[in-house]
């Protein structure tokens, strides 16, 4: 898959960064679909352009989250990706992560075929359940049964998917192979990914949570016959990149982000000067992170974003 890094984007990586990092980092970056700053939500332009600024900055990924109910703008997930997948040439793009308990399975079968389609074979399908009781009471669901909603879905999809389908009545063409990602950070959303993922990307873990997690996601794909190395490892980081007050502005972003007190982020956000975020990102990739996809605490997250890329030595591709 995608993404070859434009020769003109240059790296100014200090010596002791390179020292420490064990390969070229994968980036992607987390699509600003979430103002906080005000309430409209962004153009398609708008989305277009930073889906754009991301590939050409040396970004391996473009993402979009999801909330189908929230308490502040919303952009829909999948119409983001398509903005991204039809703004782009090279990058991966997909939801980080769509949460499919709350939709019908076939429907995210077709929808993710023709992004699948459209965007050349460039889409990664993020799935996973959210945490939120209210968005699922919103929508009419369980949320006590949403795991096995999930468990159900992927199945069905990939069922969906399939070249053995029979009767008149089938998703045609079959898109072949679409890697599904799980994300989450609990033991659960772990195992899963270790018996049916493709790849696993979890958020709000510091690098050595996330290299225990690791261990642990190896064990889980061994005892279920897998090869350990078949699936990807990524990870959601929240980053505020700047001067000296950018840490106070990213963790209100984040507190009206999610509606809770900016103490909650405390250790769950990178902040500082594009050097020192990129240091912190090593951290996950010496862990044995594949990919990291960047969520910048700003309704504008380009400049932040190509400002990291410049400090880190950057993969070609993804590799889902």
């Amino acid at each position: 898959m995608p993404s070859p890094r434009p020769a003109a984007v240059r790296t100014r990586l200090s010596p002791e960064l390179a020292a420490s990092t064990a390969g070229a980092a994968s980036l992607g970056l987390v699509l600003p679909t979430y103002p906080q700053r005000s309430d409209k939500l962004p153009t398609r332009g708008a989305l277009a352009t930073a889906a754009r600024r991301a590939e050409d900055a040396g970004a391996a990924a473009v993402w979009a989250c999801d909330h189908l109910f929230w308490h502040g703008p919303a952009t829909e997930c999948l119409s983001a990706v398509t903005v991204a997948a039809l703004s782009t040439t090279r990058v991966t793009v997909g939801p980080c992560v769509l949460q499919l308990p709350l939709r019908d399975s076939s429907s995210v079968a077709k929808q993710a075929a023709s992004l699948s389609d459209i965007s050349g074979g460039r889409l990664v399908l993020g799935v996973g359940m959210g945490a939120h009781r209210g968005e699922y009471e919103a929508c009419g669901v369980d949320f006590d049964r949403r795991g096995e909603r999930l468990d159900r879905a992927v199945l069905a999809i990939r069922r969906a998917w399939s070249a053995d389908g029979e009767g008149p009545y089938r998703q045609l063409p079959a898109p072949g192979r679409i890697p599904v990602w799980i994300g989450g950070s609990s033991e659960a959303a772990l195992r899963r990914s270790a018996v049916s993922g493709d790849g696993w990307i979890p958020l709000f873990l510091t690098p050595a949570e996330y290299g225990a997690a690791l261990e642990r996601l190896d064990k889980e794909a061994e005892r279920a016959g897998r090869d350990p190395s078949l699936i990807t490892r990524a990870i959601v980081v929240f980053v505020a990149v700047g001067g000296s007050e950018v840490r106070e502005r990213g963790l209100d972003w984040m507190s009206s982000l999610y509606a809770i007190a900016p103490g909650a982020f405390e250790r769950h956000l990178v902040s500082g000067e594009a050097r020192t975020v990129a240091r912190s990102v090593a951290g996950y990739l010496e862990e044995g992170a594949q990919h990291v996809a960047v969520f910048i605490a700003d309704d504008e997250p380009s400049s932040a974003f190509e400002d990291l890329c410049c400090e880190l030595p950057m993969a070609e591709a993804l590799e889902p």
